[in-house]
């Protein structure tokens, strides 16, 4: 490993150079290698040189609390920079998070957070369990935990409904070393017992509230170590009750919850075979040679393919990049006793001698996405600085000398963390794989039509309810390419927006020959004057091309006219990525108009507008494909004008 000097050598010379990409690498080289306050300082204030070349994404966090946590807020933003995000942070005061929580014309409502995270400790929230837990009587203590979760759905009650931010709620961690001694683990009414009563009630509670989570303090402090966490001196000093050491693992922590939130999870692993899934080179050692197993040699390489498989069945595509003879490395992955990955988990797979940046190319391209959707994992330190400086934008995930440590170091990373998994992330290899027979089938057909009436596509439209919020709020956060204004929505706004008269919001379902894509897409609209604007249509990249966008705006249309609107309007708002969706409104009889002010509901003019004068013109649905709309009780054919 380079030494954090050497580093730091290299940064100036690359700063003085304008090499900011070379730059930007290296900042997360000196972090890792010494994540501390000092590189935190020095990464805060390059941050806007950073920001002039890479797009970083701002969001305002909120933090409320029972202990000091300013020294790790600025461990957290350092953090947020090196993965795309600009942390505005606002400090609640200290001891002040019910009040906050309870009155809403708060300071914390006017800084307007996207995300709020409520940090209070056992001592203060559970005093006398905490404190004087042997001289209460056994009837006491469940009356006390009752009374601190109904304080706290009472807090929740009150925040929820005046903020619609994303809420993180620390569980409470347990004491170091029980008042009772042994005593207290040789029955169910000890003090250990009764703060996991309180955890277990808290993740009872957050799971009845839209956009609250339970970040698991307790587990994060058992991981490290319940002793050296924490620093009774600091704690007495400055109400700061953790060891110096472990200040980075809680911002850490909170990355990882934020990240998620934010909606920028990787979509693909892409992974070596040779001394990464298994020990040894398939060429060389063969099927039998490979350290692969349960034994000290293969137990690395094992645990890792585990880790894997967690991100497989947590919706992350997987993928193959290794060079290699494929003929080997097939024999391995289909024939070895212990692999636990199989061919079948792999959406793409390139197994050459081809250079791998040019093979990364490829695989984002078949599965249609872009390379910042890509996470590149590799034993081998020269392959990982190539896909650095080649691929800036993928994510590199570096790896210990040791294969013990690499399930861990590939667990710890932020990028895959996601708040929740919809049935279309279960099933997304599968999916992925039905697209190839699609694209076969494409190249088979005679022409387009014949191509779009072999696939015999039915589009369900029905709007969004409780049990598709989850995956509308996705798609709009994760869908890029087909996006019209690239508005970002979360879980809470969307249901705010089902509330809200005027506004309509639907989801779009497609199934053809080959199975069920799922909820592929999302339209929300928003009537007034007769007027119906078009917020958000975004459609998954992988319907992209089979005209289901021209079905969709057919019933839009038809449903406006129905309705007596006498226009339609909708904006297009170009990014790096939308290009699919620019010429939506212009090919279907949508003529230009000048910008409107707040014509969309949310006061923007930015980009392109065009409306569609329903009273001369019309939208019709293509022949190939089947129309349903769908209520909570009808499911019927819809035929559009």
């Amino acid at each position: 490993m380079v030494d954090y000097q050497t580093l730091r050598n290299r940064l100036d010379q690359e700063l003085r150079a304008n090499s900011l990409a070379e730059a930007r690498q290296t900042l997360g080289e000196l972090w890792s290698s010494q994540p501390s306050s000092s590189t935190a300082a020095l990464i805060l204030n390059l941050r806007p040189v950073l920001a002039k070349q890479f797009s970083l994404r701002q969001f305002r966090v909120a933090i409320l609390r029972s202990f000091t946590v300013e020294p790790i807020a600025t461990l957290l933003q350092a953090s947020a920079v090196l993965h795309g995000l600009d942390l505005d942070i606002y400090f609640g005061d200290f001891n002040a998070y019910a009040q906050e929580m309870l009155q809403p014309p708060s300071a914390l409502r006017s800084f307007d957070p996207a995300i709020v995270i409520l940090a209070v400790r056992t001592p203060d929230l559970l005093p006398l369990i905490w404190e004087q837990f042997p001289d209460l009587a056994p009837e006491d203590v469940p009356a006390l935990i009752s009374n601190a979760l109904q304080q706290m759905r009472t807090w929740l009650q009150s925040f929820r409904q005046s903020c619609g931010a994303r809420l993180i709620v620390h569980s409470l961690e347990l004491p170091v070393s029980p008042a009772q001694g042994l005593l207290d683990h040789a029955n169910l009414s000890g003090q250990t017992e009764a703060i996991l009563e309180f955890n277990r009630g808290l993740k009872t509670l957050a799971a009845e509230f839209t956009n609250v989570s339970v970040l698991d303090y307790d587990a994060l402090i058992s991981r490290y170590g319940r002793e050296p966490w924490n620093d009774e001196v600091r704690s007495a000093a400055i109400r700061l009750p953790i060891s110096s050491k472990y200040l980075r693992c809680l911002a850490h922590e909170w990355l990882r919850h934020i990240h998620a939130f934010v909606g920028q999870t990787r979509k693909v692993l892409v992974t070596d075979l040779d001394n990464t899934l298994w020990g040894g080179l398939a060429g060389e050692e063969g099927l039998s040679g490979i350290q692969l197993g349960t034994d000290h040699a293969g137990l690395g390489y094992r645990k890792l393919q585990r880790a894997l498989l967690d991100l497989h069945h947590r919706g992350i595509l997987l993928a193959v990049c290794s060079k290699n003879n494929e003929a080997d490395a097939m024999r391995i992955l289909e024939q070895h006793p212990d692999m636990l990955l199989k061919p079948d988990h792999f959406a793409a797979m390139r197994i050459n001698w081809n250079d791998k940046a040019a093979n990364l190319k490829e695989i984002a391209a078949e599965l249609n996405l872009g390379n910042d959707a890509l996470v590149f994992l590799d034993d081998n330190p020269v392959e990982r600085q190539r896909i650095r400086a080649e691929m800036p934008e993928v994510e590199v995930i570096e790896l210990p000398s040791s294969p013990l440590l690499y399930a861990q170091a590939l667990r710890d990373s932020v990028v895959f963390e996601r708040l929740s998994v919809t049935a279309e992330d279960r099933l997304r290899t599968e999916l992925y794989r039905q697209q190839k027979e699609r694209i076969e089938l494409a190249q088979a057909a005679g022409s387009l039509e014949e191509f779009y009436a072999s696939l015999k596509q039915v589009v369900t439209i029905a709007p969004v309810t409780a049990a598709s919020v989850s995956r509308a709020a996705q798609l709009t956060q994760k869908t890029n390419q087909f996006n019209l204004t690239t508005r970002r929505y979360s879980e809470t706004q969307i249901s705010e927006l089902m509330a809200t008269p005027g506004w309509n919001l639907s989801t779009i379902q497609v199934e053809d020959r080959f199975g069920d894509n799922g909820i592929v897409g999302v339209v929300i609209t928003h009537t007034a004057d007769y007027v119906c604007c078009v917020d958000t249509f975004v459609l998954s990249c992988r319907v992209i091309g089979r005209t289901v966008e021209s079905a969709v705006l057919s019933y839009i249309v038809a449903e406006c006219a129905r309705e007596g609107l006498q226009e339609i309007r909708g904006q297009f708002i170009p990014t790096k990525k939308n290009a699919p969706a620019a010429s939506l409104y212009s090919s279907h009889g949508f003529v230009a108009i000048p910008p409107l002010a707040g014509g969309n509901g949310n006061g923007e003019a930015k980009g392109s507008w065009w409306a569609l004068d329903l009273r001369k013109a019309d939208v019709k649905s293509p022949e190939w494909i089947q129309l349903r709309v769908a209520t909570e009780q009808v499911l019927s054919t819809y035929a559009t004008r």
